[in-house]
């Protein structure tokens, strides 16, 4: 599938600084420098992103006054509460150990992470969950459950880590023949594959849908199913319901898409095929339309 494929990811992030820095990227190595300085001219100047690595914060990140004062992630920020020293060296062992974990299951998906990833803000909010969004590019909000084993915290990272993917690859070559306004309208909304039942924006029922397909390879490959057994029909009914609405849909969000339905039909769904895709080649290259 184009959306896991890493090659896919570097050549698109290519084009992605290109159009911000008015710079090709020639080695792979440069990568990531064109890609923090591109998103630093998208950030607050007081919020830049660091070089290398990936910075750790807490409840006192200036990150988090930044999601208070926007209104974004109230659910997570607004209910933190302070943290200790040794909480936070908690934290920060189950990060370090989560993103070896990550390159174990598989060194693409910490190749996507260590591309886009710059920060990730830990709290202590009791949401269980984490958030991203395109307006705060590279940052990985994170409120760990109490009961969060390393593999939670792998999957929370490369769950955050894939919607960043996506929306990079959604600025490069666009996924929707219309604005995010009328994707939001009742009549276009479509079930979401993670929140069971419930219908969502069009552009945030693809994001669900995509981000299931990472969640359950990794919980498969540590001899997990829960993930598996929970969203295998809900992935299969959010891609029947989006396939209803081609028509919103541009040339590369339905080859987004169908790549998707085409996995989550299949009976049992090929694990392999995903762990597969994450490197091939034949995934790696997107030539986009030309207008006759």
């Amino acid at each position: 599938m184009h959306m896991l494929n890493v090659g896919h990811l570097v050549e698109t992030l290519a084009r992605f600084t290109h159009a911000i820095n008015g710079k090709h990227v020639d080695e792979f190595e440069e990568l990531r420098p064109a890609y923090i300085k591109a998103i630093n001219t998208l950030r607050p100047d007081h919020l830049s992103a660091e070089a290398e690595g990936i910075k750790i914060g807490y409840e006192d990140s200036q990150w988090v006054d930044h999601c208070k004062q926007h209104g974004i992630f109230p659910h997570i920020v607004g209910p933190a509460s302070p943290s200790d020293g040794p909480t936070r060296e908690g934290w920060d062992r189950e990060i370090i150990a989560a993103l070896d974990l990550i390159e174990q299951i598989h060194p693409g998906l910490r190749q996507m992470v260590d591309l886009l990833v710059t920060d990730i803000v830990v709290l202590n909010s009791g949401a269980d969950g984490g958030g991203s969004a395109n307006q705060m590019p590279g940052v990985v909000m994170m409120s760990p459950g109490s009961t969060w084993l390393t593999l939670d915290y792998a999957m929370c990272i490369v769950h955050e880590g894939l919607h960043t993917s996506l929306f990079v690859l959604d600025s490069v070559y666009p996924m929707f023949t219309a604005p995010p306004a009328e994707l939001e309208k009742d009549e276009n909304r479509a079930l979401s594959a993670v929140k069971i039942g419930e219908k969502r924006p069009l552009h945030a029922a693809l994001h669900a849908a995509a981000v299931a397909v990472p969640l359950m390879f990794m919980e498969h490959s540590q001899g997990e199913t829960t993930l598996v057994d929970q969203y295998t029909e809900s992935l299969r009914d959010a891609c029947d319901d989006m396939q209803t609405k081609r028509s919103l849909f541009t040339p590369y969000g339905l080859l987004i898409l169908d790549e998707m339905t085409e996995w989550a039909k299949a009976d049992p769904v090929n694990f392999f095929q995903v762990g597969q895709g994450i490197t091939s080649e034949e995934f790696s290259g997107y030539r986009p339309q030309v207008a006759a």
